[in-house]
């Protein structure tokens, strides 16, 4: 039989993999206007990504996930940028159904464990691997990707940590995308080009769209 802290780690592990592995592609969103958030989500969910990473880096991302947490209920919103436990905390009460740090922190463990809200933290070397493990975290996002090794880093990690699946952002592109989601133990990969600046200035939710279905169409080597 399982202990409980087994049971506790399995419990996590599934609830992440519950959540984001509905879409092989995470986009990186900066929104730096609220009323742009419902259309641009509804605009990414259309393409075949539902899940939704918020970044806390400008004053409209709270309003931006509050507003999608209501009003597009097939979307998975989280919050992404989140740097301390006073962020973690306004995440949650927004709406956020998970949250990523660009880091991991003893704080930001402990406010995933004591609020259960579903967190992947980032790594970046294997020391960082092992610290996840020992916090009981299989799952975390390997960040900056591309200047930390990339795809050669990650063949690296497969060998001594088999059960540790990573979601690559940082210099993840349309370009090398599958070079990324073809690695066995890469559950998603993230990036900012989904939802470029000036289609949302735009409001070019079609091309946005299109954007999200080539994405998932390449991530998944269709």
């Amino acid at each position: 039989m399982p202990d409980k802290a087994t049971d506790k780690l399995t419990g996590r592990t599934a609830t992440l993999d519950a959540i984001l592995t509905r879409s092989p592609v995470i986009p990186v969103l900066v929104v730096e206007d609220a009323a742009t958030a419902v259309p641009l989500a509804k605009a990414l969910v259309a393409g075949g990504i539902p899940v939704l990473e918020i970044t806390l880096r400008s004053a409209a991302a709270l309003d931006a996930i509050r507003r999608i947490a209501a009003e597009v209920p097939e979307a998975v919103v989280g919050a992404g940028t989140v740097l301390n436990p006073a962020q973690f905390a306004a995440a949650q009460l927004a709406g956020a159904k998970f949250v990523i740090s660009p880091g991991a922190t003893e704080a930001l463990y402990y406010c995933a464990k004591d609020t259960g809200l579903p967190y992947l933290p980032a790594v970046a070397t294997a020391s960082e691997v092992m610290r996840a493990m020992e916090q009981g975290f299989l799952r975390a996002k390997f960040f900056p990707a591309e200047s930390s090794g990339g795809v050669a880093a990650l063949k690296g990690f497969g060998g001594p940590f088999p059960e540790m699946k990573f979601c690559p952002t940082g210099g993840v592109t349309e370009a090398n995308l599958r070079s990324y989601t073809s690695l066995p133990n890469v559950f998603a990969a993230g990036g900012s080009w989904l939802a470029p600046k000036e289609m949302v200035q735009k409001n070019d939710w079609a091309g946005i769209t299109a954007i999200a279905k080539k994405a998932v169409s390449i991530a998944k080597g269709q």
